[in-house]
């Protein structure tokens, strides 16, 4: 155990020598992490950072149109009585949203938030400069709430922002937050890392955050957290706040999360490839800990495995606990969940398990989950599943929908606003069994759908708990 003794005790010359040697060790590390050792140095501007970060950072605008309706006019008695030559037809809206973004590569590519550019039908990028673009959508994560853009034809080179490595971040290290706060403009506020690893946030389902005390508000959402190097240390994405406003608790998603959004972007892929262990996992509570003997609640717990998958290959058992993976210390499921999307398709990686009270390593493939047909359909008949939009279950889907990495059958991937699907159905619901008939096609259920019966019989998994209902229509 090292010692520390009152500085006072030190004499002039030792302290002369360890400052030295303090100053030579600091200045061969990446970045410097210090105190300002006299006033000229508390005096110091972040400009020269702000001038080579800010022109990267632009807002992104985007529009929707939305459709509204009166339901009374989907229902054919309504229709039949009361339907005129001059009953209203469907009301168009346009919402619009802004945000920010980051340029990271100079042909184009802008890094935002999923939840800026969520159902937009157009977005625009205005630079620094105040010049303004238009822009496609190349690929959305609402996992990780984080899209990439494309700006449209222009074949300058554009100002862009490399990536820091965030799991070298220390709680203490100086950021700046560059974006465009309630539309007053482009705007830098400084702070520091107040914590890493938060996990407790819930707004995407990589719980694994950067917590900052920099301001961030509405309108940041897209924007840089960069280093005193300019380089991007996280996208920031929420702020915690009762009224709107920065109270100097706000959370970036890790640069090296982005940079996997990003390299599937530029691979020309639509959706992130992410490697697939084949196994759910729960957190170690205060309990479970006592009862496998640890002395303190940490590690992921498998506790159902997929036959087949990268897990069952490498050996693990349902009951083993991962406490590292490739020597980095997993605290808990998200951790891991964060830690192993990381990692790129392809290789491998080392887990460190406890089982039995022992001690192991094993290798797992990092691959892809498998795939298959989705047969995507909108179920459009008169039926409780109006507006449902359902899919063939794969191992990648139940993935993405963080279902049960066995599951099987149809599941809905999306119900549209106002329909009647929309009163006895959610994302993620897996449809099961409909009048004593399985779902193992979305064919089966649109087959199903038009029949013409007074009475429904419905069996859906919701949340991990089998339901069983009864509609009458």
């Amino acid at each position: 155990m090292t010692s520390c003794l009152p500085l006072r005790l030190l004499l002039p010359s030792v302290l002369s020598a360890i400052a030295v040697l303090a100053a030579t060790l600091v200045g061969a590390t990446a970045q410097e992490r210090r105190v300002p050792t006299s006033v000229d140095e508390v005096k110091l501007s972040y400009a020269a950072v702000v001038q080579k970060a800010a022109p990267a950072v632009v807002n992104v605008y985007a529009a929707r149109t939305v459709t509204t309706r009166n339901p009374l006019f989907e229902d054919p008695f309504f229709r039949r009585f009361f339907g005129a030559p001059g009953m209203p037809g469907p009301n168009e809206q346009q919402q619009r949203s802004l945000g920010s973004g980051v340029v990271i590569d100079p042909a184009g590519l802008v890094v935002t938030n999923h939840h800026v550019i969520d159902g937009a039908d157009q977005v625009k990028v205005s630079l620094a400069d105040r010049r303004e673009f238009e822009a496609e959508i190349v690929l959305k994560d609402a996992r990780s709430d984080l899209a990439v853009l494309r700006i449209k034809g222009n074949n300058e080179r554009f100002p862009a922002l490399e990536f820091a490595d965030s799991d070298a971040l220390q709680v203490g290290d100086l950021v700046l937050a560059i974006g465009n706060p309630f539309a007053v403009g482009q705007t830098v506020t400084h702070g520091i890392i107040s914590a890493l690893a938060r996990t407790q946030v819930g707004i995407t389902d990589y719980q694994f955050f950067i917590q900052t005390d920099a301001a961030i508000n509405p309108g940041n959402s897209g924007g840089a957290l960069v280093d005193m190097s300019g380089k991007v240390v996280g996208i920031n994405t929420a702020i915690f706040s009762r009224g709107g406003g920065s109270v100097g608790i706000g959370f970036a998603i890790p640069a090296n999360m982005v940079r996997v959004v990003v390299s599937s972007a530029r691979d020309g892929s639509n959706v992130v490839k992410r490697p697939w262990l084949g196994a759910r996992l729960q957190g170690v509570t205060a309990e479970i800990a006592e009862s496998i003997g640890l002395k303190r609640p940490s590690g992921a717990l498998i506790t159902q495995m997929t036959p087949d998958s990268p897990a069952a290959r490498a050996g693990l058992r349902t009951g083993d606990l991962i406490v590292a993976l490739d020597g980095q210390e997993i605290e808990d499921s998200n951790a891991f969940d964060y830690r192993f999307a990381t990692k790129m398709i392809g290789g491998t990686s080392r887990l460190r398990i406890q089982r039995a009270g022992r001690d192991m390593t094993v290798t797992v493939a990092l691959e892809a989950a498998p795939e298959l047909p989705r047969d995507e359909i909108v179920i459009e008949s008169r039926s409780p599943f109006q507006g449902v939009k359902v899919s063939n279950l794969s191992p990648l889907l139940a993935d993405q929908l963080r279902l049960d990495p066995g599951a099987e059958g149809v599941v809905v991937v999306d119900v549209a606003n106002g329909s009647i699907g929309q009163r006895f159905f959610q994302t993620g619901d897996v449809l099961l069994t409909v009048n004593n008939h399985k779902m193992r096609r979305t064919s089966d259920l649109d087959k199903l759908s038009r029949q013409q019966t007074r009475l429904w019989r419905i069996v859906i998994r919701r949340g991990g708990q089998q339901m069983s209902v009864e509609l009458r229509g």
